[in-house]
This record gives C-alpha cells, sequence and structure tokens, in this order.
C-alpha cells in the first residue's frame, strides 16, 4: 500500500510525527510518500511532490489543521482517496483524530477497518464575456468578498431559473454541509450535518436584515452576477483559490459529482464532535 503524507507548512511537530508513523508501519508492508515541505524524513521514505502525492497514494495522512485537508481536497480533484487527518490545528473539524489516538486508529484503517465519509464537493466557474476565466471545486465554501473596507457589494442570485435576489452586502457566502461550520457560522449561517444534501447561501452583512441564510437542496444549481462597479472583489475558493472578479462576471455553482473521502472515527459521532469543537455544554 502507498501512504501519502502531506504536513502544514513549518509545523514544528510534523518530523517527529512522521518518524513515528515510517517505524510504526516498518513491518507492515507500506512505501510513505512524503511531501516535499518536510526537510528530515526518515530512511526508506519518498521523497515527494504534493501533486506525485495525489497520483499514488492509496491512502493520504495529513498533519496538520482543517486548513491541510482542504489543500488536499483541492489537489485530489476528484481522486476517491481516503484521507486520514491528524489534528495538529485548532478545531479540527475534518482532521478529526488526536495525536495520542492516531497510530491505533491508522492501524484499524490499514486492516480495512474504517469508516469514510463522503462529503460533498461544490464545482464553480467565473464565466467573464462567455468565456470561464477561472475554475474549481471547493469541500468547504466559495465565497464573493470585497477585497478591501470600502462600500457593500451587489449580486444577483438566481437559484435553477427563479431569481432571488439582488443582495446587497460586504459579501456572499455559499457553503456546503461540511463548510457550514466555518465561514458560514461566523456569518450567522446554519450548522447542517453532513449527510445533508443541501447548499446554504449567507450574506456577510447585509444592507437588508431580513436577508437570512437560505437553505437549498444541492442539486440546485446557483448563478451569481456581480452588479458592482468601481470596487475590488474578489471569489475564494476553500480561503486557499483566489479569483479577481470584475463587474457583470456571472459565477456558476453547482453540486460536484465528486466527493471528498474523510476516514472516521468508529468511536464518535457528529454530534460529539460539536460538542467538542464548539464547547457545547449540556446546560
Amino acid at each position: 500500500m502507498n501512504i501519502g503524507i502531506f504536513t502544514k507548512p513549518e509545523e514544528p511537530r510534523a518530523a517527529e510525527l512522521v518518524a513515528r508513523i515510517v517505524a510504526w508501519g516498518a513491518e507492515k508492508n507500506l512505501r510513505f510518500f512524503i511531501n516535499e515541505r518536510l526537510l528530515e524524513k526518515p530512511d526508506g521514505t519518498i521523497s515527494a511532490s504534493d501533486v506525485e502525492i495525489a497520483e499514488v497514494a492509496d491512502l493520504i495522512v495529513t498533519l496538520g489543521g482543517d486548513g491541510t485537508m482542504l489543500t488536499v481536497a483541492r489537489l485530489l480533484a476528484g481522486r476517491s482517496t481516503p484521507v486520514f487527518g491528524i489534528n495538529l490545528g485548532t478545531l479540527g473539524y475534518l482532521a478529526e483524530f488526536p495525536v495520542e489516538e492516531a497510530l491505533q486508529a491508522l492501524g484499524g484503517v490499514i486492516e480495512g477497518h474504517y469508516r469514510v465519509a463522503r462529503r460533498t464537493l461544490i464545482d464553480w466557474s467565473v464565466i467573464r464575456q462567455q468565456e470561464v476565466v477561472g475554475a474549481g471545486s471547493a469541500l468547504n465554501d466559495v465565497v464573493v468578498n470585497k477585497a478591501t473596507l470600502s462600500r457593500m457589494i451587489e449580486i444577483a442570485c438566481t437559484v435553477g431559473s427563479h431569481y432571488v435576489t439582488t443582495y446587497r452586502a460586504d459579501g456572499l457566502i455559499i457553503a456546503t454541509p461540511t463548510g457550514s461550520t466555518a465561514y458560514n457560522l461566523s456569518a450567522g449561517g446554519p450548522i447542517i450535518h453532513p449527510s445533508v444534501g443541501a447548499i446554504v447561501i449567507a450574506p456577510i452583512c447585509p444592507h437588508t436584515l431580513t436577508n437570512r441564510p437560505l437553505i437549498l437542496p444541492d442539486k440546485k444549481r446557483i448563478k451569481l452576477e456581480l452588479k458592482t462597479r468601481e470596487q475590488e472583489v474578489i471569489l475564494a475558493s476553500d480561503g486557499q483559490t483566489i479569483v479577481q472578479l470584475l463587474p457583470d462576471d456571472v459565477i456558476e455553482i453547482k453540486k460536484s459529482p465528486n466527493t471528498f473521502n474523510a476516514v472516521l472515527s468508529k468511536d464518535k459521532d457528529y454530534f460529539q464532535i460539536l460538542r467538542s469543537k464548539l464547547r457545547w455544554s449540556g446546560r
């Protein structure tokens, strides 16, 4: 089995943890491909680029936080490779395995005993004068936002063949259920269970207070048209891919036929994760 290891940039704990994983797998007929960012690599491992790892890995292990998982989701580009996230970050909604549980859980994965959550991805494209000038997929969200501290922006929204409204706001978030606990949550949007087939449209600081977050079936196609002029506006996909937008640009968003396959702990459920990460109490 080929195991790819992605590490968070400049993560001081990564080298030691990679060494432990490789030593643990020494007698298990595993080949380890480690991203080039990690300078101190254990003997017997293979240094590879991120793209090469995405192409050859049967299983990907990430050492970092949710940002590292989002990077891997973009690199996999629709491949069904399962991803095992070891949380070295803060919240860790996606990278759910703590360091102290990682090796035992990874052993179960190698033996085939694991659950996979097939997380929804959304595909987006930016169309300018009938030409596609940017496209990609997002695991969390697509955000249209003003690039500087300036006046609010205007975005016309259509769902399917039906005009919804023209949002006047600081920006607009289109989020998946996975992304519902990210920027969407900060903007007052709802938390959506990952198994629900839904997409959220959440305005950021809307001018009209009755413009509340809108939950749609994920089969609906969303079209946004930028009406704002003389302001800098950007599209951000998972906070990593940035496209500069121009007036009258059209953004089309739809559910992707591909999924991101995250390995889950057998001993935890989604609500346990929410209680832990959001520090909910029973009172």
